[in-house]
């Protein structure tokens, strides 16, 4: 097969991956954008239910911080802290009570040894390793060694199996965080409704990462058997 040559496999599989891609992160930021002119009748900030949930929890010892970026709400096991964004922390919009109940969900996954949590952050350090020289490989394989073609996918493949392992750590975190807002009557009614469709669509731009990965792991697949058969 010539080095350069016409990639149809970008164009059947990696073009609507991302095009799914681009919806999905679209979905999430104009749905995020309406709930959060939705103020909770009771008016807890984030941070204030994020506390709440974690002192419930017996998790006093897990820190609350502020980050700056719009989304960029995250939980770091490793400092054991939520960090919630500028645009979250000290609102008290539906959607932002949502998305910090959710980061508190990945608390307290953590706390409680949740064992697909685990099983992500173990495969952590040779997914990162293959993010980074999957791709060089298969390039070079495809200059001097097949071999290198064929280590270059099963790094890659880390990636997606990555991808696959976060989706049932996210949707619990979600589920988690829905059933507590409700039970503890941090939301009700239609706010919960409004909460459950942010974190619906912020569960797709996982969904999506991963059909993104996965396209481009098919498509790497494909282009070293049409090497091979050359």
């Amino acid at each position: 097969m010539p080095m350069f040559y016409f990639d149809y496999y970008y164009l059947i599989l990696i073009l609507p991956a991302m095009l799914i891609a681009m919806w999905a992160q679209a979905k999430v930021s104009g749905t995020f954008g309406k709930y959060s002119q939705v103020r909770s009748a009771r008016g807890f900030t984030a941070a204030q239910v994020a506390r709440q949930i974690l002192d419930d929890n017996g998790l006093q010892q897990v820190r609350i911080e502020g980050i700056r970026g719009n989304l960029t709400d995250h939980y770091d096991p490793t400092s054991n802290t939520v960090r919630l964004s500028d645009s979250v922390y000290n609102s008290t919009s539906i959607a932002s009570i949502g998305v910090a109940a959710h980061e508190v969900g990945h608390a307290i996954q953590h706390a409680e040894n949740y064992a697909p949590m685990k099983l992500r952050g173990a495969i952590i350090p040779i997914t990162n390793i293959g993010s980074r020289l999957a791709i060089p490989l298969i390039l070079l394989g495809f200059l001097f060694s097949p071999g290198l073609v064929t280590l270059g996918i099963i790094l890659f493949s880390t990636v997606t199996v990555f991808q696959l392992v976060t989706l049932p750590v996210e949707f619990n975190a979600s589920s988690r965080a829905l059933a507590t807002l409700e039970a503890d009557g941090f939301l009700y009614g239609e706010e919960l409704d409004g909460a459950r469709k942010v974190l619906s669509a912020a569960a797709l731009t996982y969904v999506a990462a991963l059909i993104v990965s996965a396209a481009q792991l098919l498509r790497l697949v494909l282009l070293a058997n049409s090497r091979r058969r050359d």
